[in-house]
């Protein structure tokens, strides 16, 4: 009789609406501290150089390294993630880039701790598209947007977090951070324990009276199907517009040293312009919250024409530009922060500069502005992965955009710091990184343009799955493998 109530218990609980905000919860952390992790290193590089004895070029070189590493593994990840068990995946995954974390907390060899950021990257990989798997699979499309706003608002907020963290408490300890990103992951893979896998497919319209009637939707991806990822035409678009976004977006991950180098012009010394210059970097995030905002007008025009999403992604993107240059280049003159005080003095003094100081004022409502408008992108490429292909393919093709976005993001994160590197001799910090910056936004044209191209095939490539679903439902046992998305038919 025990046996039998628990079992009732964890059924009608299991599953259930509170077990999916509980673990949409828990995964939304989890992303989060993907990206705190790999914003740890960029935002601590003036003690970095001092306790390693290295340049920021090396720095930058070991960023890049682990952001591709992250990308390379993704696809491996997201591959496994539409085949087999996601739960146990991302546990393994977690784990992975938690040790490599803990353990770079201790070493004093920068080759070891180049060598631990680079395993961590191949944890960090699982988090990315593992988990863009199970969370597609939670929402019904006509609310992707929405609810990928918060997924890849979850990525912007960890790299707030991480680098807070770093330029915070790693301006005293470059140990504390890594010890502290290390320890919530081991709580949050605990956390993961109880966490639901959805089946494939379980928010999708067409499958829903498919689960109703209590059958399952059991298919699966098999290498000889891989063709069929490159044969969706929007995919081909989503894929080559990450390479040349991702470049201009790694550039943004020295922003918070460009904000440091600023402060330190203005006469304050490296601890200090460290600190301030984190906060003011931090503070300038604050507009990627307007990705809600974006997931929702991606929905809605979406609702009204199915190339509403890449139509947003495009205005955003192109939209960013002017208001990235302007924030780039416009000097913090007149700023006054206590030399030496604490975070929360300096906090205060930030916070105050934005309404009396015009120069200040004017640097944040332009980071506002263009992370407001490029917070577009993001989860309309989500929501637009999920919408053009089958749910069994989705990891994969996830992985593939990933690897690529990885590429770019390492080519922009490494090549920003070689950039202000040699136009720092001829031209003086900040302004040897302004340019730097200012240079790789030149690849946000080139995605436009990817987005443009998008809008004209996706209408088809969403009708395509619609209807493989639809049919699918009306005959759920899954053909033998090897059998294509159209022979299915």
């Amino acid at each position: 009789m025990t046996s039998s109530r628990a079992n009732t218990r964890r059924t009608s609980w299991w599953g259930g609406p509170v077990h999916v905000v509980y673990t949409i919860v828990v995964f939304i952390v989890l992303a989060s501290l993907d990206n705190a992790a790999i914003a740890l290193i960029p935002s601590m590089i003036p003690q970095l150089r001092e306790s390693y004895g290295v340049g920021t070029a090396a720095l930058g070189a070991l960023t890049g390294a682990q952001v591709l590493m992250t990308a390379v593994t993704a696809v491996g990840w997201g591959y496994l993630a539409d085949q087999r068990d996601r739960k146990r995946l991302l546990l393994w995954g977690t784990l992975i880039w938690s040790i490599a974390m803990a353990m770079s907390a201790f070493t004093t060899s920068f080759g070891v701790l180049f060598a631990l950021q680079v395993v961590a990257g191949i944890g960090l990989g699982s988090i990315a598209a593992v988990g863009f798997s199970v969370v597609s699979d939670f929402v019904a499309p006509k609310r992707r947007g929405l609810a990928m706003s918060f997924w890849g608002l979850s990525q912007g907020i960890g790299t707030l977090i991480g680098s807070l963290l770093a330029s915070q408490t790693g301006a005293v300890n470059s140990r504390a951070p890594f010890l502290i990103i290390a320890v919530s992951g081991f709580s949050f893979s605990i956390l993961f324990l109880l966490a639901f896998d959805p089946p494939r497919g379980f928010s999708e319209p067409e499958l829903a009276d498919l689960y109703a009637d209590g059958e399952t939707y059991d298919y699966d991806i098999d290498p000889s199907q891989l063709h069929e990822l490159a044969d969706v035409r929007t995919n081909r678009w989503l894929v080559l517009q990450g390479l040349t976004a991702q470049i201009a977006y790694g550039s943004l991950i020295w922003v918070p040293l460009l904000y440091q180098e600023k402060v330190i012009a203005e006469g304050y010394s490296q601890a200090t312009g460290q600190q301030v210059g984190g906060l003011f970097a931090a503070m300038f995030s604050i507009g990627a919250l307007f990705s809600i905002l974006a997931g929702h007008i991606g929905d809605r025009w979406q609702h009204r024409n199915l190339s509403g999403r890449a139509y947003v992604s495009a205005i955003g993107i192109l939209g960013a530009i002017p208001f990235f240059l302007i924030f780039f280049w416009i000097p913090l003159r007149g700023l006054e922060v206590t030399e030496g005080a604490s975070t929360l003095t300096f906090l205060g003094e930030v916070l105050s500069s934005i309404a009396t100081n015009p120069w200040v004022a004017a640097a944040f409502l332009s980071a506002i502005v263009a992370l407001a408008l490029t917070s577009a992108d993001s989860p309309n490429w989500f929501a637009l992965i999920s919408d053009v292909n089958v749910p069994e393919h989705r990891g994969t093709v996830f992985g593939v955009g990933y690897l690529v976005n990885g590429v770019g993001r390492a080519t922009g994160a490494g090549l920003t710091t070689v950039t202000a590197q040699v136009l720092n001799r001829s031209i003086p910090a900040p302004y040897n990184l302004a340019v730097g910056l200012s240079l790789f936004q030149v690849f946000f044209l080139p995605t436009g343009w990817c987005y443009w191209k998008a809008s004209k095939t996706c209408p088809a490539d969403i009708t395509d799955v619609r209807s493989t679903l639809r049919n699918r439902a009306n005959n759920p046992s899954p053909p033998f493998k090897g059998d294509s998305r159209t022979t299915q038919e």
